[in-house]
């Protein structure tokens, strides 16, 4: 076949879709549907939902989506015909190693030419992949989270044990609240109730209300993902989406705070802003170990691919040492030091998706969540519950504290999104070119 009938036949192949783009919409909302209801961000879903049309002869310039966090809806015209399908997104959770296989195999299906029912029996291979994990060691995962997250904020090792124990019996009572069909938000409020009263109990054994497993053992409820996703969408002009997102975000927090404070008021719980909660008496080798078990903690929660646990390990190191180092050695604000932790992780990050062969953010998020500020969130709330009876002075540093943890959870949502936000344009040449790289292959073995 010469070059001039290589031409025509490419013709052929993006003039004649839509003689059956049924079952081609319906594969692409399947595939965004995957990604939406497990974790990826609106930009995400779009770059993925994108390459499988250019593996199915789509023309780029013939299709249109609209991503929204709970709907999606597809367009795909030519010069005489349109076609619109929307796909609801009903559930939403957080599984990584289902975003891993879906842009693995939007790669594969160019890679090797699969036809729509490969591709069609791949996808449906994914949705029905069990978790890596069994019940039993997701829930040591959420403790190992929230005790790492103790020892983070400058708990001892029998307060990790004790905030790691209580938080394991939040999670399976979370696990029995959706089990019986409970409201998503009202299982969050009884799980945060209940973990939070396990944690006001841990004094009956030591003698003395432990602090710290009150501040952290609730910490595996706190929408992580969604929160910078949230920031990821709104950056990347998916308003909708990202405000969507953040109302989720809040509606998760005040069902968390709701449950909090039943539990401390029923036990009694006076203000703590005055006690000193600092983690800068730690060692540096003791908050990289608590980090890493934090991170990998999480990871097990957000069903991580097993193989990637030691590398989300070393990132959370990565980034607490030098948030840590930046802040206490170098006198950089929290804020500053979150932001150039998740910044370089991102950015190494971007060479590591070539070595493991996944998606960044699968490396990225985990590793940074052990940054989240818990202990000025809740100087925040308990400022706020005793707002009658504390000086106007402990108000304002409460105030202060509640916007100090929202600008650095905004740090760590841009550091995350680094690569995304200043080398956007630079990725999507490079992925583009790979595309049409092996496009151009399929038609020339054709």
């Amino acid at each position: 076949m010469n070059s001039l009938d290589k031409n025509e036949e490419k013709e052929r192949i993006f003039s004649e879709p839509f003689a059956e783009i049924s079952p081609k919409m319906h594969l692409l909302l399947h595939t965004g549907q995957l990604l939406m209801e497990n974790g990826a961000d609106s930009d995400r879903t779009l770059r993925d939902m994108m390459r499988a049309a250019s593996f199915m002869g789509i023309p780029k310039d013939r299709i249109h989506q609209h991503v929204m966090y709970t709907t999606l809806m597809l367009n795909v015209n030519d010069d005489r015909h349109s076609y619109t399908e929307f796909r609801k997104c009903t559930k939403h959770g957080v599984n990584m190693t289902t975003l891993s296989a879906v842009s693995k195999l939007t790669w594969r299906a160019m890679a090797k030419n699969y036809s729509l029912q490969d591709f069609e029996r791949q996808l449906e291979n994914i949705r029905k992949l069990p978790r890596n994990y069994p019940v039993w060691l997701t829930a040591l995962g959420a403790g190992a989270a929230c005790g790492g997250f103790c020892k983070l904020f400058g708990g001892s090792w029998l307060d990790f044990l004790l905030t790691a124990v209580c938080a394991l019996l939040g999670f399976l009572i979370r696990r029995v609240c959706l089990g019986y069909g409970f409201n998503t938000y009202a299982s969050i409020a009884i799980t945060s109730f209940a973990t939070t009263l396990l944690a006001w109990a841990t004094q009956f054994l030591t003698g003395n209300l432990n602090w710290y497993p009150l501040i952290a053992c609730t910490l595996f409820l706190v929408p992580g993902i969604p929160l910078i996703n949230a920031v990821d969408d709104l950056l990347n002009n998916f308003i909708v989406s990202g405000m969507t997102r953040a109302m989720h975000t809040l509606l998760v927090v005040g069902s968390m705070t709701f449950g909090i404070v039943m539990a401390i008021r029923l036990g009694g719980v006076t203000d703590f802003t005055a006690v000193s909660l600092s983690a800068a008496e730690t060692s540096y080798v003791s908050q990289a170990l608590a980090a890493a078990i934090a991170s990998i903690g999480f990871s097990i929660i957000f069903n991580v691919p097993k193989r990637l646990l030691p590398v989300v390990g070393v990132g959370s190191i990565i980034t607490v040492l030098l948030r840590n180092v930046t802040v206490m050695e170098l006198g950089w604000s929290q804020a500053a030091g979150s932001f150039f932790g998740a910044a370089v992780v991102g950015v190494i990050a971007l060479r590591a998706i070539h070595w493991f062969h996944t998606p960044n953010i699968i490396m990225t998020i985990p590793s940074a969540i052990p940054m989240i500020p818990g202990v000025l969130l809740y100087r925040l709330l308990f400022a706020l519950l005793n707002i009658q009876f504390i000086t106007s002075s402990a108000l304002l540093d409460g105030i202060r504290s509640g916007v100090e943890a929202v600008i650095i959870i905004i740090s760590i949502a841009v550091g995350v999104a680094i690569p995304n936000i200043f080398i956007h344009r630079y990725i999507q040449e490079r992925k583009l070119e790979n595309e049409r790289r092996l496009l151009a292959q399929r038609y020339n073995e054709e």
